[in-house]
């Protein structure tokens, strides 16, 4: 009896051991489950911490890569910016300086075709300052004594398809002279009105925008005279030779108690412009240049 009991007791202890492992089996394969899903999920949230910040280093390296190649990038096209306002500054000044020579040949070819055509012995000059004694309204010459240009010579020029007179030289040197203008207060040519064939005396009034005046004239040439007629040289007196403009009739001035009258008139040539003239010899004749010219 007392070994049925016996035997009843172990067989107890035997399931109840048997259950207590199962137990601690589920109880470990539960832990062992649930432990690697933390150390994973751990593991997890580390890699995305260091991911995030190994994003932000890569970002942050970028930046400063882009920062350091845009100002690179920005320097370079400063310098670039630079070289191309030089080229085009360049470019302005070559385009600017081609066409001046081209102005320049058309005003020389001009001068040229009016110098071939001139019935005139004469010197081409070029105008190359002022008087240095400042006495008369003067200007120089490039030519002298050396070409052939001597005291009393007239000067003219060749304007916008119009020759004109420019004054007389007062002052020849070896290789440069200076000529009086006809705007000098003490420059006088024995003038004609080239229409009504009126006589008269031009003189200038000191400055040239200011005009000239043809004094003693016959006061029955009031009724003949029109404006805009031209006044040419008579060729009296012996210094400037007939036919040469010398300006347009701008103003009639005529006053009942003279015994003349007198006109007004513009120049034919435009001082402010004048670069070359030329320096004619009555006394010859032909279209070629002086001795040297």
């Amino acid at each position: 009896m007392a070994f049925q009991k016996g035997k009843k007791k172990n067989s107890r202890l035997s399931k109840d051991l048997t259950v207590f492992i199962v137990l601690m089996l589920i109880s470990f394969s539960v832990l062992f489950v649930s432990t690697r899903s933390f150390l994973s999920d751990f593991r997890n949230l580390g890699v995305s911490v260091f991911s995030g910040f190994r994003i932000g280093i890569h970002e942050a390296s970028s930046l400063a890569s882009r920062t350091v190649l845009s100002i690179r990038e920005l320097s370079k096209l400063r310098r670039e910016y630079a070289e191309l306002t030089e080229r085009v500054t360049r470019f302005e000044q070559l385009e600017r300086s081609a066409a001046e020579i081209r102005r320049e040949n058309n005003r020389l070819r001009e001068q040229l075709g009016f110098s071939q055509n001139l019935r005139f012995r004469h010197v081409p000059s070029e105008l190359i300052g002022r008087d240095p004694d400042n006495l008369f309204s003067a200007f120089v010459i490039n030519k002298g004594t050396h070409d052939g240009v001597r005291v009393n010579m007239p000067v003219i020029a060749y304007q916008d398809g119009i020759q004109g007179l420019v004054g007389k030289v007062i002052e020849a040197a070896l290789f440069e002279s200076l000529v009086m203008p006809l705007y000098d207060t003490s420059a006088f040519v024995s003038s004609r009105l080239s229409e009504s064939r009126y006589e008269g005396i031009c003189e200038g009034q000191g400055e040239p925008e200011l005009p000239l005046l043809m004094r003693f004239i016959q006061k029955s040439a009031r009724d003949k005279i029109s404006i805009g007629e031209m006044i040419i040289t008579s060729g009296m007196g012996g210094v400037f030779p007939r036919g040469i403009n010398i300006g347009r009739v701008s103003k009639i001035n005529y006053q009942e108690n003279e015994i003349s009258m007198s006109v007004e008139l513009n120049t034919a040539i435009d001082f402010s412009r004048l670069e070359y003239v030329f320096v004619i010899d009555p006394e010859g004749s032909g279209a070629g240049g002086g001795p040297n010219g």
